[in-house]
């Protein structure tokens, strides 16, 4: 079997994605227990006890899960048309425990100003960061304020450059790899989330672009993390995995005897509400109960993959550098069976 680096998945001739690869341990691990682990980063100057964005979806992150995310050392992306954004905007208590709003395009001046002097963390939330107006946003704010910025998405590397140069401080990886969305299906558009992490990371690595960089979609499991994460990205984003939780927004449903949450893409009908191109779908996932719980699971599972690839840190997990590329039949062999 042949170990692949990052460098020949790169050059690999075919578009991967999370189940195409795995992780391979090559060393005797020094850890002795998974304990030992420090899944600590650095994110946009702060510091994260995990490296988990939440994606700014109206049926992911409300208020309550941007707080709790905070307390739990990740980072909580307020969705830009919850009904507690005005709230934020007045300076209160509220305000407190949330540290990134996303906005729009269009989002007006004032209310970029009232962010920026709340030391948000500001998210444009586009689904294609290779435009002109996402640009020229980015660089409006940049040259107006002293706040960080993220900017997405993008599927490979070829305008990092032109990102940064716009003052983007971070980018979401990723077009149409979301459980609820539609984006390829409708444009052709998007390619596997593995090649698309290191096409833009060796794009910041050959250009010595210091933007940081977010894998954002397609992520279903602690182990689809580490991967993300030892491919080179900074942090992940996650949607699916912390939607139908009680600190999302929505009710909880009841049907058919067992409890359930919406789920919905960000280009739904359900969030658009009225009729013009759709690239997202909605769905009900089952309710998961305290987002604690995923959180732990997550850090469980990434402390596992660290400790079986001798890593202490996110930095050594980084440095290891040794992949398998899985057919289907190895991928579907390793799945529990019922």
């Amino acid at each position: 079997m042949k170990i692949f680096s990052r460098e020949e998945l790169n050059e690999y001739s075919l578009s991967l994605t999370f189940d195409d690869i795995s992780l391979v341990p090559r060393e005797v691990s020094r850890i002795k227990s998974r304990t030992e682990a420090n899944t600590q980063a650095r994110f946009l100057g702060r510091q994260l006890a995990l490296p988990v964005t939440s994606s700014p979806m109206d049926t992911v992150t409300g208020i309550e899960m941007a707080k709790v995310l905070d307390e739990l050392g990740c980072l909580g992306i307020l969705n830009r048309f919850d009904s507690s954004l005005d709230k934020i905007l007045s300076g209160g208590e509220e305000a407190k425990g949330v540290h990134a709003v996303s906005i729009g395009i269009n989002t007006p001046d004032q209310i970029v100003e009232k962010l920026a002097s709340l030391g948000m963390i500001i998210c444009i939330d586009t689904a294609n960061a290779n435009n002109t107006k996402v640009l020229e946003k980015c660089e409006e704010i940049k040259n107006k304020y002293d706040v960080k910025v993220i900017v997405g998405n993008i599927a490979n590397g070829s305008t990092l450059e032109d990102l940064e140069n716009a003052g983007a401080d971070a980018v979401r990886i990723g077009i149409g790899g979301g459980s609820v969305c539609t984006t390829s299906i409708q444009t052709g558009i998007g390619i596997g989330q593995v090649s698309s992490i290191l096409d833009v990371y060796f794009a910041k690595k050959e250009k010595g672009l210091k933007i940081e960089l977010i894998a954002d979609g397609g992520i279903k499991n602690p182990g689809d993390i580490a991967k993300a994460l030892a491919l080179g990205a900074d942090v992940v984003m996650l949607g699916r995995m912390l939607a139908g939780t009680f600190e999302a927004p929505g009710e909880i449903i009841k049907y058919n005897d067992q409890l359930w949450k919406k789920y919905r893409g960000s280009a739904s009908f359900g969030v658009k509400m009225k009729n013009e191109f759709i690239e997202g779908e909605e769905t009900m996932i089952p309710y998961k109960g305290h987002v604690v719980n995923v959180i732990n699971a997550i850090s469980d599972g990434l402390r596992s993959a660290m400790s079986y690839m001798n890593s202490f840190t996110l930095e050594e997990l980084k440095s290891k550098n040794s992949f398998a590329v899985l057919s289907n039949s190895s991928f579907l062999e390793r799945l529990p069976k019922k």
